[in-house]
């Protein structure tokens, strides 16, 4: 079915409508042009003309004549608006005018990174220029690596490997530095926490090396509509940008849909399940042919919906080709191969985690489906713009859970379509990351006494402290590298953690085979004894997890349920940084150490959703030592309230805050934590604790200290437009007791107009 009749039958449909909070539709904008500069090289317009190109955008002719005046900048305009022309142009020009020239081309993830050399590789062919472009990334055989050190006037790479395969043998890339005229990094929101500000360091690092080779390469920036694009960019290489975000690419009209699941029980406010609403929406996509791609925020929720789907569509044979799900953890291979499915429209539903939310050239997909709210306004219309390529209509349905964000969002629709509250937020200054960083830039080149590593921590201090631990040493005015191991190799960008755990398929007793990977802080949930692990809809039970060996072995099994863990976590404070007056608040930050252990899981079966018994687990404790803020309640409240009642709202509290601070802070839910304690062991009062999820900590709770009564604010505002009586899982919690709303609204407004006073 043509998507603007599938859009038609469900206007038409009164039950899809009775749960719909808003319908927005988004006008087709016609095309704004710019013009070519005078003194780009002819055969570069002459091969955009041949494909249907005759003039430029307005942003995409900013950004060429930025480049090519040797400007740094960064454009920031939506999903398939044509940002890779922005920096192709000038790289090749200036290739094509001097053959020594050299570009680098940083990409988040390898899939992107190979699409786009892709698109590249097809501009060049189509000259018929002697122009060389390469991926060199952990797939590039051993054999074509010393070719691209030597010939490549384009490296595309992504962050990992410029860190871990470039910069420490920069002195077998000595063409590149000495001739490195751009920079590219694109998709700059998706650098942000953990990831963006260790990335910041590594651009810290390039641009020294540059400095040793004699270059001084421009820096272009490309992001998706985030609130702070120049500061983020600024952040990230150290240098002045001009920012460029006049959009001038056409668009077709967008259907956005928010839909809010029915409820099932009036009296408590409980909702029907996003998951199962997803599943009903994405199957009658499917029953009516409209390709689609469905994002979920989990591993474990892709699983199970792929599972759903899959169901629906197998052949006689077992075949179910047509559904296909996405998401980290699955092996280069297999994702590469899915991408192909796509690009060739041979899969009408992909299920994915925001793995697929990035640039990638997925084919021609007409709808979108979100099973709960992204956590941030850039990263919806990021994944709603995989739909709707080809400049038809498209449709957005954001299916809401009954976590406090996705109801905030869903009953404030003027809310989300207004402007952008979000910031992308990193921290290069983070010592646990910094001084990684340093120890990585000794070893790649030595420090001279005075040498300055673009950080507000003095460098000599830090360079000091490694001679004390005996990795550096300070002989004739320079700093040089004495430890026998190689720092990069310990040292993962994109987590706290470099303990990746492989995944061991144990069916065939005479071919183990790894099928999948996970992180060291999620192992715990997902991989613990007698778990249920899924993959791409396939079931495996695990048989053992060995901690030593980071290894998880799993044998496939068919069985109607899938587990999911208890997480018990404990708070403790080692030193407080900074304490203030906040009203009738008392707010502080510093430093904490947080315990986590997984103690239980429960087996819940699939469609009811019902709790089918429990297992313990037996694994051994997690403990981090990340930065925090929290709040301190006046000393009289626990004399002027009930203590269930103020153990109820701070439950409530503590849950609001949790959902609604990813909105302002622009990081992931996982990247923060919420806990309270009805009588604190470091304060004596009741006390609530946000904190950092990353060891060290990258400045969230830092920024929430200093914005706690907006925060307040937002809580009281969700709590006042929850329909519900006296409380539900959308506002307070499935925790929190009875009365916890009122009590809780009265808490909230008295502590506010203290603020306010």
């Amino acid at each position: 079915m043509d998507v603007s009749a599938y859009i038609r039958k469900l206007k038409n449909d009164p039950q899809f409508m009775a749960n719909v909070t808003s319908w927005q539709v988004t006008p087709a904008r016609p095309a704004r042009y710019g013009a070519f500069p005078a003194g780009l090289d002819s055969r570069i317009v002459e091969t955009l003309r041949a494909r249907g190109i005759e003039r430029p955008y307005v942003h995409q002719a900013q950004a060429i004549n930025a480049a090519l005046a040797g400007q740094d900048f960064v454009v920031v305009t939506p999903t398939a608006s044509g940002k890779t022309l922005c920096y192709n142009v000038p790289v090749l020009d200036a290739i094509l005018k001097d053959p020594a020239a050299r570009a680098l081309y940083l990409f988040p993830t390898k899939a992107l990174s190979s699409d786009q050399a892709a698109e590249l590789y097809s501009m060049i062919d189509s000259m018929g220029a002697e122009v060389k472009a390469y991926t060199y990334d952990g797939d590039t055989p051993a054999a074509a690596r010393t070719a691209i050190r030597q010939a490549g006037h384009v490296v595309v790479t992504n962050p990992d490997m410029l860190h871990q395969g470039i910069l420490p043998h920069h002195a077998k890339w000595v063409k590149l530095f000495e001739n490195l005229r751009y920079v590219v990094i694109d998709e700059i929101h998706a650098y942000r926490g953990v990831f963006g500000s260790n990335l910041a360091n590594v651009i810290r690092r390039l641009k020294r090396i540059c400095r040793f080779y004699g270059s001084n390469p421009v820096f272009i920036c490309c992001s998706a509509t985030i609130r702070n694009p120049r500061e983020l960019a600024q952040t990230m290489t150290g240098r002045e940008m001009l920012l460029i975000d006049e959009n001038g690419a056409p668009a077709g009209e967008r259907h956005v849909v928010f839909y809010n699941p029915p409820v099932v029980n009036a009296q408590l406010g409980i909702r029907a399940g996003s998951i199962p609403e997803t599943r009903n929406i994405a199957a009658d996509l499917l029953k009516n042919n409209v390709s689609h791609i469905v994002f979920a925020r989990s591993r474990l929720t892709v699983e199970v919906l792929v599972r759903y789907l899959k169901d629906l569509v197998r052949d006689p044979l077992g075949n179910a080709g047509r559904v296909r799900g996405y998401r980290g953890g699955y092996l280069p291979t297999q994702r590469r191969e899915i991408e192909r499915e796509l690009r060739a429209g041979r899969v009408t539903s992909v299920v994915s985690t925001n793995a697929l939310e990035l640039g990638i050239d997925i084919g021609q997909l007409d709808a979108c489906v979100l099973c709960g709210y992204p956590g941030t306004i850039a990263s919806t219309w990021q994944q709603a713009g995989r739909a709707g390529r080809r400049g038809n209509a498209s449709l957005l349905i954001v299916v809401a859970s009954s976590s406090p964000l996705d109801q905030y969002m869903i009953t404030h629709p003027d809310y989300f379509f207004g402007q952008s509250p979000e910031n992308a937020l990193i921290n290069p200054e983070n010592l646990y990351i910094l001084m990684n960083h340093i120890k990585c830039a000794a070893y790649e080149l030595p420090f001279v006494d005075g040498e300055n590593f673009e950080s507000e921590t003095p460098t000599e201090e830090l360079l000091e402290y490694l001679c004390e631990e005996h990795i550096l040493r300070h002989v004739g005015g320079r700093y040089y590298w004495m430890a026998e191991e190689f720092p990069q190799a310990g040292i993962s960008l994109r987590s706290a953690s470099d303990q990746n755990f492989l995944i061991v398929d144990i069916s065939d007793p005479k071919k183990h085979r790894v099928i999948g990977e996970m992180d060291r802080f999620t192992v715990p949930m997902l991989l613990h004894q007698y778990a249920i692990y899924m993959h791409e809809g396939r079931q495996y039970q695990v048989e053992n997890l060995d901690f030593d060996d980071k290894k998880a072995y799993v044998r496939a099994v068919n069985v109607g349920y899938y587990t999911d863990a208890d997480l018990t976590t404990s708070l403790k404070v080692l030193d407080q940084f900074e304490e203030a007056p906040s009203g009738p608040l008392t707010r502080a930050r510093g430093e904490v150490l947080v315990s986590t252990m997984v103690t239980l899981f429960k087996k819940i079966r699939f469609d009811t959703h019902e709790n089918l018994g429990w297992g313990p687990v037996t694994l051994p404790e997690l403990e981090m030592q990340t930065t925090a803020c929290w709040w301190t309640l006046p000393d009289d409240m626990e004399t002027r309230y009930d203590k269930e009642a103020l153990k109820s709202a701070m439950v409530g509290l503590a849950h609001l805050m949790r959902g609604i601070a990813p909105a302002y802070l622009m990081c992931s839910p996982q990247d923060i934590s919420v806990v309270y304690h009805v009588r604190d062991p470091f304060t004596g009062k009741p006390t609530v604790y946000l904190y950092d999820g990353v060891p060290g900590g990258i400045g969230l709770s830092d920024k929430v200290y200093e914005m706690d009564r907006e925060l307040l604010m937002r809580a009281r505002d969700a709590l006042m437009a929850c329909p519900c009586a006296d409380g539900c899982p959308s506002c307070v919690g499935v925790a929190a007791g009875p009365g916890a709303k009122f009590t809780l609204l009265r808490i909230l407004n008295e502590l506010l107009e203290g603020i306010s006073a």
